[in-house]
């Protein structure tokens, strides 16, 4: 296999919103500017559990997964994403990265469970596109 992003084979990303959050513009805004810049972007739609979420990033075999949450739901949901991964046969290559609207003094919380790095509301494209990027370089030397 070789690395992601190089010219054979795109950098695949997984979008994911869990549970009833059902606000996706912001999200579809980051699908955009990911696929623009040459990557493969599955989207998983509105109101997924973390089981699906996480089942289908290991299905479709990414290198980032990222959850873009609203709600102000995201510690509990976090950890039940992070419990899921820890019951897998084998631990995934893919980086997790929570987005959305989340108080900084939840940022902390959310790095000590395991998100790769927590990208907020007003984290241009060009940011999210690097660090994207950055993790899934990181994904790729796991191999």
């Amino acid at each position: 296999m070789s690395a992601p992003g190089a010219d054979t084979e795109p950098i695949r990303v997984m979008l994911a919103k869990i549970g009833l959050d059902g606000h996706d513009r912001g999200v579809r805004v980051v699908a955009r500017a990911l696929r623009d810049a040459g990557m493969e972007v599955i989207y998983s739609g509105l109101h997924r559990s973390p089981e699906q979420v996480v089942e289908s990033a290991v299905q479709e075999d990414v290198d980032v997964l990222g959850v873009s949450l609203l709600s102000g739901a995201h510690l509990p949901i976090f950890s039940r994403i992070f419990e899921v991964v820890a019951q897998l046969p084998e631990p995934p290559r893919f980086a997790i990265v929570a987005g959305g609207v989340m108080p900084d003094e939840d940022c902390e919380a959310l790095r000590r469970m395991g998100v790769a790095e927590v990208l907020g509301q007003d984290t241009t494209p060009e940011v999210i596109v690097a660090t994207v990027r950055g993790l899934a370089r990181e994904a790729s030397a796991r191999l």
